[in-house]
């Protein structure tokens, strides 16, 4: 950054410059409109021939030269500054073109029209629900298994989901060992564009959640009875919910839900959970 003098300090410096060019033998500098045979004169500090400031800096939002490359996107700045990496994330083929919002579903964030911003967290964050043991509160599961939830299958089929009976239900995941979640990757059933309802996602060290974490909760009038979330909800594609955890520490993760606009079954086809244990 350059640092600029005040007219009055420069103007101050300038005896003193003369005298110290004086003293090493050099001739003190002359008014730039001299010419070659005038006579030579020491600057004046009451008038000075130097009346021109230096020119301001560079203003940083002046426009881009051209061939000169944009600046990186925010969200690329922010995880260059805290020392983050881009997650990427698996998806599944469309199912279908186009992301229409149900008009008569209150509550419902409009479709971005666009491929989901980047997730960034901190190097070394793996999806730690692959493979892993799933519980559900229901305990005769309409159709599928428990495992389809964390065996990697996120295609849209109407064989590869879980599906649980009516009302408020949920899956919960156990990781193995304590840890930091940074995001959790949801998806229900992507063949066509519901919005399921009262989507709650909770972090625990606690089997029984009877303390856990809420990160997320779009159930806006409370009909589930985990408090009034202030998230909304949203449609369902290939790109499943993204919900970044922050860093919250636990063990379990939990997924809950209450069916969707089209019908009260609640289905998970696949849910992943980015994070790093805990050491």
């Amino acid at each position: 950054m350059v640092k600029r003098f005040s007219r009055d300090a420069f103007y101050c410096l300038l005896p003193l410059l003369a005298i110290a060019a004086a003293t090493a033998g050099c001739r003190p500098a002359v008014d730039s409109g001299d010419s070659v045979g005038r006579s030579k004169r020491q600057p004046s500090v009451t008038s000075p021939s130097v009346t021109a400031m230096p020119p301001p800096a560079p203003s940083v939002t002046a426009p881009l030269a051209a061939g000169q490359p944009p600046p990186p996107a925010n969200e690329e700045v922010i995880a260059a500054l805290v020392n983050m990496v881009r997650i990427e994330i698996e998806l599944p083929a469309p199912a279908f073109r186009g992301t229409p919002v149900p008009l008569e579903e209150p509550n419902v964030e409009k479709p971005r029209g666009e491929p989901r911003p980047p997730f960034f967290a901190p190097e070394g964050t793996v999806n730690l629900a692959r493979g892993k043991p799933v519980a559900a509160s229901d305990p005769m599961p309409t159709a599928g298994e428990l495992d389809y939830v964390t065996d990697g299958m996120k295609e849209a089929s109407d064989f590869g989901y879980l599906e649980l009976h009516p009302g408020t239900q949920w899956v919960q995941i156990d990781l193995g060992q304590q840890a930091a979640v940074y995001g959790v990757v949801i998806w229900h059933n992507h063949a066509d564009a519901r919005v399921y309802r009262d989507v709650v996602v909770q972090v625990s060290d606690d089997p029984d959640f009877l303390t856990a974490e809420t990160v997320f909760n779009n159930d806006y009038d409370n009909t589930s009875g985990l408090g009034i979330g202030g998230h909304l909800g949203y449609v369902e594609t290939s790109e499943g919910k993204l919900v970044e955890g922050l860093g919250v520490e636990g063990r379990y993760v939990r997924v809950y839900g209450k069916g969707s606009h089209v019908d009260p079954k609640n289905h998970y086809t696949e849910v992943e959970v980015f994070g790093k244990p805990v050491k």
